[in-house]
């Protein structure tokens, strides 16, 4: 029997207040290159009164901050004129009002993430909703609750690496004449388009680095049987990623995380909500309407979609300068090609003993004396990534300047090294 309906009915998905796209100006001009190209194209054409899939997105969104995750903060701000802003006494708080379409990112990274497959992890205190969140991008994959609940990875100390990937098969151990003939009994999580670890910071050592094979390599392997994992979007969980579970989280698997996510705390204000959930006996990874769930077709759609959206060069040089700022060492080495920080790790300095020197620049206001390392090139390929899922996702025609300036904060978390000097 279902549940009885709340007042207001979370099962109701409202369209999107975005800007319409325009329409195409008239037929296109013939071009050679759609005889080599044929109707790959035509395919991710929406049918006609089908929705458009960044729209299906925004609509996920939408339904996900209005009904699923109570996420009242609208941190990701973009302006399309000067926002009004307000003063408050005490500590002396500035409130802005955006003036352009503005989201929760608590809710919308993880989004991004799982329309371009990135690996993205939640940190937050006990409560604030990173499982129900993470559970929630398994169901727009098209998972049912049952099959997410047996494929989550619960982090604790005692989990071995056959509980992450598999066992061999007893029969094979004892009657193989060589490890080629063991057959593996691998676990079905491996073989997902989603897949969620929670508590990652409790798993042992040993277990992190199969994990750590698993999430970069793609593949899994146990006596040199190894099984192929398919382009996944990974969502970890973490009560705290500094050092605050019950292993330290080995350097290289915190690398292969794309993007960080902060979860907000409640805001009592939505305690109606609230109550709604409980005299209405529901839970929102449990009623999640057809019209947000995405088919294994329509996830490939978008990420060709996305990857398509070009970066002007206007915009990828302010990303090139900015990059450029933190890896830049001018006393590094007499010679061009060489003054950057890894010459002066590489040369068993340190950062701060190289920049005590004098070099003509203000230590404070340069960029190159703030941070020990630079950007490597996974946090660069990330943040494209990233950026041009926005730029998609806001329904704009390229990536701007503003869904850089929106995006580089959660990729670079963890990812630069502050000089304490």
């Amino acid at each position: 029997m279902p549940p009885p309906k709340s007042p207001r009915d979370p099962r109701q998905v409202s369209a999107s207040p975005t800007v319409p796209k325009a329409a195409p100006a008239g037929p296109r001009a013939f071009d050679v290159r759609d005889l080599y190209e044929g109707p790959a194209g035509a395919e991710e054409a929406p049918a006609a009164g089908a929705l458009a899939l960044d729209e299906k997105l925004r609509r996920a969104y939408f339904w996900m901050v209005n009904h699923a995750i109570i996420a009242p903060y609208y941190d990701l701000e973009f302006e399309e004129k000067s926002p009004p802003s307000f003063r408050f006494g005490g500590a002396g708080t500035e409130v802005r009002l955006p003036t352009a379409p503005s989201y929760s990112s608590f809710v919308l990274l993880p989004l991004l993430g799982f329309a371009i497959r990135k690996r993205c992890l939640f940190i937050g205190g006990p409560g604030r909703g990173k499982t129900a969140s993470a559970i929630l991008m398994g169901i727009l994959g098209g998972y049912t609750l049952p099959e997410l609940r047996r494929a989550i990875q619960h982090g604790q100390p005692q989990m071995t690496i056959a509980d992450l990937l598999g066992n061999p098969l007893p029969k094979d151990l004892l009657n193989a004449g060589s490890t080629d003939e063991i057959r593996i009994a691998w676990r079905k999580w491996l073989s997902m388009r989603v897949k969620i670890v929670d508590e990652y910071n409790r798993i042992p050592t040993r277990t992190q680095s199969a994990l750590l094979t698993l999430m970069a390599d793609g593949y899994a392997e146990i006596l040199d049987q190894t099984m192929e994992s398919p382009e996944s979007a990974w969502f970890l969980t973490a009560n705290d990623d500094m050092g605050g579970g019950t292993y330290q989280v080995i350097e290289a698997l915190k690398d292969r995380i794309d993007i960080v996510v902060k979860a907000f705390n409640f805001n009592p204000r939505f305690l109606g909500d609230l109550l709604d959930r409980v005299e209405s006996r529901f839970k929102p990874e449990e009623i999640a309407p057809a019209e947000v769930i995405f088919t294994a077709a329509e996830l490939d759609a978008i990420h060709r979609q996305v990857l398509a959206v070009p970066v002007p060069r206007p915009v990828r040089r302010r990303l090139e300068f900015f990059a450029a700022q933190f890896d830049f060492c001018d006393l590094a080495s007499p010679e061009l090609e060489y003054k950057t920080k890894d010459t002066i790790r590489i040369a068993g300095r340190t950062i701060s003993s190289v920049c005590a020197a004098d070099c003509g620049r203000d230590k404070v206001k340069s960029l190159c004396s703030q941070t020990e390392n630079g950007l490597s090139v996974r946090s660069l390929m990330t943040i494209l990534g990233f950026v041009k899922a926005l730029a998609w996702f806001r329904g704009n025609a390229q990536v701007g300047v503003e869904d850089v300036r929106s995006i580089v904060p959660w990729v670079l978390h963890d990812k630069l090294v502050i000089n304490p000097d």
